[in-house]
């Protein structure tokens, strides 16, 4: 892939779950995912995925671990960096940018409107995780 990524996001893990974020507007609007969102000048697809947590969630988020880079939109629109960790601290206070968050037991996806192959992408992140 020669472009570089130009959005994040991050599986956070505890316990054995996944916080998924359900999206309050566009993109993914109404869809469950992960935390994450666009690159801004300057920083790198780390701060980015770091940046992003903090702004959604009010979570700090360390060692971020790189899963995959997934193409999203109509003619590859967005580069999304994936990252997994189960390094973070801090209470949950969503952002308006979130309808609702939930710590979900990967075998419950099946339940959730996800963003598409959300399931596939949870089990990369697990297997990442798992070393």
């Amino acid at each position: 892939m020669t472009d570089l990524p130009n959005a994040a996001s991050v599986a956070l893990v505890r316990n054995g779950k996944v916080l998924l974020i359900k999206r309050a507007f566009p993109p993914y609007q109404h869809l469950w995912t992960f935390p994450g969102g666009r690159l801004e000048p300057g920083e790198t697809i780390e701060q980015c995925v770091i940046r992003e947590v903090k702004e959604e969630l009010g979570l700090a988020v360390r060692n971020p671990q790189p899963v995959l880079v997934q193409q999203l939109g109509g003619g590859g629109t967005y580069q999304l960096a994936v990252f997994v960790s189960s390094d973070f601290s801090g209470s949950i206070m969503p952002s308006s940018e979130i309808a609702d968050h939930k710590w979900v037991d990967p075998a419950a996806l099946p339940a959730f409107r996800t963003t598409t192959r959300l399931d596939d992408v949870i089990r990369q992140c697990l297997a990442v995780l798992a070393g």
